[in-house]
C-alpha cells in the first residue's frame, strides 16, 4: 500500500477527483465525528483505482498531490447464500477488507433465507453503505460490488468456478469461489460445478467459510 494512504487521517469515495466535492454525510464524518483540522491529510479515490492525497481546508478538501493510478490484481468473486441476520453484514465487510472484488449472493435449494420483492433492493442498498464504509477504512482505491440475489445454476456458469466442498482438493486458484447454505447443496447443485475445493478440515459457517475463501486465496493485496 501506498504510504500516503495508510497514512492519511481519513480514506474517502468522491465522484471527481479534479473537482472534489464532499457529500453531506462524508463532510460530517470528517469535519464533525472526526474533528479533523485544517491541514490534516485526506486520501480520495473515485472507487476505480484512482486516487489523490488532499488536505482539509475549511470545510472542503484541498488536492496537495497528482492523481494516481493503482492497476487491479486478477479478479476474485465470492458468491455466497445469505446467512441469517447481521452475519451477512460482517461478511460483506470482511469481505471487503480483505480485498475481494465482486460479492455475489445465491438462492440456492436448500437456502433458509431468501428475498422477495422490495427486500432485495433495499438489502442491496444497505450491503453497498457497508462495503464503502469498509473499502474507506481499509484504504481500497476499487470499490467492490455486492449484487444478488442471483440462483446457484447462474453463478455456477460463471468462468473459472469453484464450489467450496469438504471432500474437495486444496483451494490454490479461482476466479470465482460458490458457499453453499449451511444445509448444504444438493445433488443437482454439485453436479453443475466442475471443480470443488476444501477450505480446511472442519465444517465452517457460510460467512466464515466465504471469509476464509477470501482469505487462502491472497486477495489482501487487491
Amino acid at each position: 500500500m501506498n504510504p500516503a494512504l495508510r497514512a492519511s487521517a481519513a480514506h474517502i469515495f468522491v465522484d471527481s477527483l479534479e473537482s472534489i466535492e464532499l457529500s453531506q454525510d462524508d463532510a460530517h464524518h470528517l469535519l464533525r465525528v472526526l474533528r479533523l483540522r485544517d491541514g490534516e491529510s485526506v486520501t480520495v479515490s473515485d472507487g476505480q483505482g484512482s486516487w489523490r492525497a488532499c488536505a482539509v481546508a475549511a470545510d472542503a478538501l484541498r488536492p496537495v498531490g497528482d492523481v494516481v493510478f493503482e492497476p487491479a490484481n486478477a479478479r476474485l468473486t465470492i458468491a455466497s447464500a445469505i446467512p441469517k441476520g447481521d452475519r451477512l453484514e460482517w461478511m460483506v465487510q470482511k469481505l471487503t477488507e480483505l480485498g475481494v472484488d465482486e460479492i455475489v449472493l445465491l438462492h440456492c435449494e436448500r437456502s433458509v433465507v431468501r428475498w422477495k420483492g422490495d427486500r432485495g433492493a433495499q438489502q442491496l442498498t444497505r450491503l453497498t453503505r457497508v462495503a464503502r464504509e469498509a473499502a474507506m477504512q481499509s484504504r481500497r482505491v476499487w470499490l467492490p460490488t455486492v449484487r444478488g440475489p442471483v440462483d446457484f445454476a447462474e453463478a455456477a456458469a460463471l468462468p473459472g468456478t469453484v464450489v467450496a466442498d469438504p471432500d474437495g482438493a486444496a483451494l490454490t486458484m479461482a476466479s470465482v469461489v460458490l458457499i453453499g447454505p449451511e444445509g448444504g447443496l444438493t445433488e443437482a447443485e454439485r453436479e453443475l460445478c466442475a471443480q470443488s475445493v476444501n477450505l480446511g478440515r472442519n465444517i465452517l459457517r457460510v460467512e466464515t467459510a466465504a471469509v476464509a475463501a477470501a482469505a487462502i486465496l491472497g486477495c489482501g493485496g487487491r
